[in-house]
């Protein structure tokens, strides 16, 4: 049975208020602990093992004091959750902002052992956070903020234990900092962290991994639904670095971009968007709602465009009961995590709307990452075209191999994704005498 609601977003409404928030309900814990217990009652899961999958290994828990620009101490909370490493050394992104609580960094972090184990990758799964509006901190603050981070947890962290990424309000100079204070306490490590800048061994083709890879699955999914690339169109919710260089490459591919949020509103104009000028205005600190063609919309209603494609690249709940039925297009392409509530994703189910779940769609930056760490456990690099070509093959496998599974036992793609992991998971578990 589907969850009811949606998940909680308290704050969201202040950062995010363009893409239009979900109302309080279902939390983010919830809803992929529904998915992993569903899996787990298809694929007769004994309640031992499942117990162990379940929960996180290692949970880690900091407090942050920093003394900011208006002269007051304010204290933030540091969160590291690390879930399973039976495939590998733990991975996932840090994100600053003022939602993140311990139980959004365990969902994301179990998130993240799926995920890696879909794209068959040899890690396992984590996620950091700390509370902290992160685009609303000077550099300096949020320099500080992140040092002290890293010194209070370096402990647990290492290029074979636990490497972190970017995630929402962190980038390539964030990782430059963790990465230069891990290295005063244990000596030069790039591969402690990746998404790093290229000048300190970061990888080529990492910043548009994310929204690359899941334009590598809309190629394979396409014909399934008899959907032709060229003339295809697109709604984009979210114009970060996902959702950007998703509509920038599927642009190539010939979809026309239609409708497009950020955090401040959203535009709409069914002549097509030229993505690259809209890029160039947000990159230089532009608004979506400041371009120059369009109409503006309310942001609630990009869901309901009518469109071909639509890709959640915002935060998560945003596909909710509430909005779900509102959807008119054909494929959605999960380029944030959990962007889907379970009763949204069964409503979306019943519509025949063709879903590529979050822990396929979005695995391009984690698959890129791991492409970054091998690099510089060896300390060499690769060129962009390589990086690219090695993702495509990637993914395309990852699709396949999802996709097949999903024929096969008559499942939807998600569901198929959450057992193709489970199994792996577990395997990796027994043979390590683990479970």
């Amino acid at each position: 049975m589907a969850l009811a609601g949606n998940r909680k977003s308290k704050g969201q409404a202040r950062d995010v208020p363009g893409n239009g928030a979900a109302p309080p309900g279902v939390s983010d814990i919830e809803s992929v602990r529904h998915y992993f217990d569903s899996a787990c009652d298809r694929l007769g899961v004994a309640d031992d093992v499942r117990d162990v999958l379940r929960e996180p290994y290692r949970e880690t828990s900091v407090q942050i004091p920093i003394r900011q620009s208006d002269g007051r101490i304010h204290v933030y909370t540091g969160y590291r959750v690390q879930h399973n490493g039976a495939r590998g050394p733990y991975k996932g992104g840090l994100r600053y902002h003022p939602d993140v609580d311990l139980d959004s960094v365990r969902a994301l972090a179990m998130l993240m052992t799926w995920k890696t184990a879909i794209a068959d990758i040899p890690y396992g799964g984590a996620k950091g956070g700390i509370n902290c509006a992160g685009d609303l901190l000077d550099e300096q603050e949020k320099q500080s903020i992140t040092r002290s981070f890293m010194d209070k947890i370096h402990k647990v962290l290492g290029p074979d234990r636990d490497i972190m990424a970017p995630d929402v309000n962190t980038d390539a100079q964030v990782m430059a900092w963790l990465m230069d204070e891990y290295g005063k306490l244990k000596g030069h490590t790039p591969a402690i962290v990746t998404g790093k800048p290229i000048q300190l061994e970061g990888s080529y083709g990492r910043e548009s991994a994310g929204g690359r890879g899941l334009t590598y699955l809309f190629r394979e999914a396409a014909p399934k639904i008899e959907l032709a690339p060229a003339g295809a169109t697109c709604a984009v919710q979210g114009f970060g670095k996902v959702g950007s260089w998703a509509a920038r490459v599927l642009g190539q591919f010939g979809v026309k971009v239609i409708a497009v949020s950020d955090a401040y509103g959203a535009i709409r104009d069914d002549e097509g968007i030229d993505v690259e000028l809209l890029t160039a205005l947000t990159a230089a600190g532009g608004k979506v709602t400041e371009f120059g063609s369009g109409e503006q919309i309310p942001a609630e209603d990009l869901v309901a465009v009518e469109c071909d494609i639509l890709v959640p690249a915002a935060l998560g709940g945003m596909i909710h009961e509430g909005n779900a039925d509102r959807v008119v297009a054909k494929m959605v392409i999960e380029g944030a995590n959990g962007p889907t509530t379970p009763a949204a994703d069964e409503l979306l189910s019943d519509k025949g709307v063709y879903v590529i779940p979050d822990v396929m769609a979005n695995a391009g930056g984690v698959i890129v990452s791991y492409f970054e760490w091998v690099q510089n456990m060896q300390h060499f690099r690769w060129d962009e075209r390589e990086i690219n070509d090695k993702l495509g093959t990637a993914m395309r496998r990852l699709f396949r191999e999802v996709d097949a599974v999903a024929r096969e036992r008559d499942l939807t793609l998600r569901k198929a994704a959450y057992e193709v992991a489970i199994e792996r998971v577990v395997a990796s578990a027994k043979m390590r005498g683990y479970i």
